[in-house]
């Protein structure tokens, strides 16, 4: 298909005039075409469509049609059907009455081609660009960033679930592939263990047999891919999806010990930011947040804050479950000065905030990242109260030299780097000094120890570092702090209306831009909230939690 790009005119006579007559008192895609005009125009994505063949629907307003369906939870079939029947969804994209509108797989089509060219950006940005026109979005300000889980599409699989359904579903795309050559190659167990989805399996539940059963399913996916991979074999199967994940998944889970097939240790298995937990889902992995287990991605959303500005989603940002919250100040950083929206001051919780990310913050974006760092712990504090942890030491920086409380001075000094390959200053004493020394029990980390050292960042991060840990025991500090629980509010808006901690889709590029029409939809609904006044939601406080507020814990 083609587009011809088209410039959005005015809404037609007969369409407002019926609109208005059906709606006196408006609606929210009224509103928004009355206040902000034609949100997107074909030209923003001429470039996901060849220059000839036949011409597509108008992309501009399908971007439209995308984000009014994420703000009313529409599925493609009922937000095709809005488009064709409802006065208020013609009136917002500027259609005749008599337009049949389109079938509701182009939608599907269009996201499709969003996703391909990673322009998901695109829609949220319309929305930003929008409301920056009518004075309702400036840069500099104040904002705040939190995370939330995102269950995968995929359903959550144990061990034995995930090598057996990753076989399974090979097995079926090799009989549809190369049925004559499968019906060769598969043993008779593998119709009786395969031929139907393992969730309807009861695997043994003794500790031996589940073992005997994983070292059964692992020989059972080694024959297979000798089999694909023997000079026989039809050269094109090896290119197959499911057979190169299969591949990965042994890989990963499976090892020849002695020319057996054996299951790997738990430890012996890569990294849940590398390992693979189902078939149908490459891209999800195991994240893990305080308590809470899940299978899939992470979603980063940052909205504006104050008290007397329009709160509107300014990023979203999604990546596996793996990643940890302390990696991605920067990439929203980036994000928001793609934009131009950076803020002056950015809140975020403990996950975010730490002496390189507040350090890179200032001298790369000029933005001041505030948030709770965590507690010190070392080995020595943990082992006794009053034990020397690093604050106990003195820093002479321009002769590289620490100094221990009894008076004792270092005798090395050099810059390594820590195991996230992050620069760092390992500092040693002598074992001439540390031996005999009396507070040694409350200095070394263990009773064996014969020195103590000292691992510190780089001069600017220390020091930031200081500086914040003094600052955050202030009062005033702990009330400006305040502003940050706010975005606990964007992300139950996501959630009740757009649907946000489950994805929509396979795969980490899709359900982006699940989250970036999200992060639309919901500025949609909170600029028409503006243009009519609503007030904000108050936090919901049970009438017995108010007697008493403080001994309930802020209980709700």
């Amino acid at each position: 298909m083609s587009m011809r790009p088209v410039v959005p005119g005015e809404v037609p006579a007969e369409t407002a005039r019926v609109a208005k007559a059906a709606f006196p008192k408006g609606s929210l895609a009224i509103r928004i075409r009355d206040e902000l005009g034609a949100l997107f125009t074909d030209e923003q994505f001429a470039d996901l469509f060849p220059s000839r063949g036949k011409p597509a629907w108008s992309p501009g307003c399908l971007a439209l049609v995308l984000v009014l369906q994420f703000v009313e939870g529409l599925t493609d079939r009922q937000a095709a059907e809005a488009v064709r029947a409802r006065i208020d969804f013609k009136y917002a994209l500027g259609l005749d009455l008599t337009d049949p509108g389109f079938d509701y797989s182009v939608l599907s089509e269009f996201r499709d081609r969003l996703t391909g060219a990673d322009a998901g950006r695109r829609v949220l940005d319309g929305i930003l660009d929008a409301a920056r026109s009518k004075e309702l979005l400036a840069a500099g300000g104040k904002a705040r960033t939190d995370s939330t889980h995102v269950l995968s599409a995929a359903r959550d699989l144990c061990r034995l679930e995930v090598v057996a359904e990753t076989l399974r579903a090979a097995l079926n795309a090799l009989a549809q592939a190369a049925p004559e050559w499968l019906d060769r190659v598969a043993e008779p167990d593998w119709f009786r263990h395969y031929a139907t989805r393992i969730e309807d399996s009861r695997f043994p539940k003794a500790r031996a047999k589940r073992d005997e059963t994983g070292r059964r399913i692992g020989g059972d996916g080694m024959r297979l891919l000798q089999a694909v991979t023997a000079p026989g074999a039809p050269g094109h199967l090896r290119a197959l999806p499911q057979v190169e994940i299969l591949r990965q998944v042994w890989v990963q889970y499976f090892h020849l010990v002695d020319g057996e097939v054996r299951c790997r240790d738990p430890k012996d298995r890569p990294p849940g930011a590398m390992r693979l937990v189902t078939p149908y889902d490459t891209a999800t992995r195991n994240g893990s947040k305080r308590d809470l287990d899940w299978s899939g991605y992470k979603v980063h959303i940052t909205e504006t804050c104050g008290p007397d500005v329009l709160h509107l989603i300014t990023n979203v940002a999604t990546t596996t479950a793996a990643v940890n919250d302390d990696r991605m100040a920067a990439v929203v950083h980036a994000g928001l000065a793609g934009r131009d929206l950076l803020p002056a001051e950015h809140w975020v919780d403990t996950g975010y905030a730490n002496s390189p990310a507040m350090v890179a913050a200032r001298r790369d974006y000029s933005v001041e990242l505030h948030g709770p760092l965590q507690a010190v712990n070392s080995v020595q504090t943990a082992r006794a109260e009053g034990a020397y942890g690093q604050e106990a030491f003195t820093i002479d920086w321009d002769s590289q030299r620490a100094t221990c409380p009894n008076g004792s001075t270092s005798s090395s000094w050099a810059l390594h780097s820590s195991q996230r390959r992050m620069p760092v200053i390992r500092i040693k004493f002598s074992v001439r000094d540390c031996r005999p020394c009396p507070q040694r029990s409350a200095c070394l980390s263990t009773p064996t120890a014969t020195l103590r050292q000292l691992t510190l960042r780089p001069r600017e991060e220390y020091d930031t570092l200081q500086q914040t840990r003094l600052l955050q025991q202030t009062d005033a500090w702990k009330e400006r702090y305040r502003i940050r629980a706010g975005v606990e509010g964007a992300i139950a808006q996501g959630v009740q209306r757009c649907g946000l901690r489950r994805s929509r889709y396979h795969g980490l590029s899709k359900t982006s831009l699940q989250h970036q029409l999200t992060g639309a939809a919901i500025n949609l609904a909170r600029i028409d909230d503006h243009l009519t006044g609503t007030p904000r939601a108050r936090t919901r406080t049970s009438h017995f939690a108010a007697l008493r507020p403080a001994a309930c814990g802020g209980a709700k």
